[in-house]
């Protein structure tokens, strides 16, 4: 497969938010596949209170906010920002809505101090992200989800979207890291999606219960079309999972070329 743009979802990315396994690799990986590979590289966060906006020189993109995303009939304005990570002039997405990510007076992120919100707080971020993707008419052909923030995007990708010419051509990745949600989703997570018409057996079997990590794995797993496996330390259970779905996988935890490994992998659909 002729690779030329690849959109990364991720969850952390340094320096946005302080080093870890997770927030490091969101920023090697784009960062490399653009150097080596001249490949057009945008990438995805949430635009968490914590992140100081003029340090980071974030500025809103007008052209693209202005949309409202509705969750269980509520309507909430969708606010795009937008950095440049030099010096690749790799581009980096920030969704953004006061709702989900106000700013914080801690430097714990909104996901740990508000977990009651979490479930909308997810939906927002993925319809966000691919509400923005359609508006630039961009179509990028792979996809990569990092994170349980957006685990269940490949399903909205697949079920809600798969007949717009920016996702409907895309392979879409799943990478997995040593992770878990603060707390369980709250019980109308499942109806919440039901409103947006995903009504699949996996959503209804959630019904008036909390959600997990692994019941966010098993709602988007099934529209992946494959798996990297970044971290070190990944629970069984996951592991367990990704097995029994048959997908493709491959483990570059141990890698010394982790950026050739992963753009292989995709090359390989």
């Amino acid at each position: 497969m002729e690779i030329s743009k690849v959109l990364f979802i991720s969850q952390e990315i340094t320096p946005y938010l302080p080093e870890s396994e997770m927030a490091t690799i969101g920023r090697e990986i784009p960062q490399g596949i653009q150097e080596k590979h001249g490949v057009e590289v945008r990438t995805f966060m949430p635009k968490y209170g914590f992140i100081n906006e003029r340090r980071n020189q974030l500025h809103e993109v007008i052209r693209l906010s202005g949309m409202n995303v509705i969750i269980d009939d509520s309507d909430h304005p969708l606010v795009i920002k937008v950095a440049t990570l030099l010096p690749t002039r790799m581009q980096v997405y920030f969704i953004y809505n006061d709702d989900y990510f106000a700013p914080s007076l801690t430097k714990e992120l909104e996901t740990i101090e508000s977990p009651e919100d979490n479930d909308e707080r997810i939906i927002f971020f993925v319809r966000g992200v691919i509400e923005t993707v359609r508006k630039l008419r961009w179509a990028p052909a792979v996809i990569q989800c990092s994170g349980w923030i957006d685990a269940i995007a490949p399903m909205y990708m697949r079920l809600n979207y798969n007949d717009d010419p920016s996702i409907c051509d895309a392979k879409i990745i799943l990478g997995l890291f040593d992770e878990d949600l603060p707390a369980p989703l709250g019980k109308d997570f499942a109806k919440k999606l039901m409103f947006d018409g995903i009504k699949t057996p996996e959503v209804k079997a959630l019904v008036d219960k909390n959600a997990t990590y692994i019941d966010l794995l098993k709602l988007g797993l099934p529209y992946c079309d494959g798996v990297i496996k970044y971290a070190k330390k990944v629970k069984p259970e996951v592991l367990a999972l990704v097995k029994e779905s048959g997908k493709p996988f491959v483990d570059v935890a141990d890698s010394d070329n982790m950026v050739e490994d992963v753009f292989n992998f995709y090359q390989s659909f």
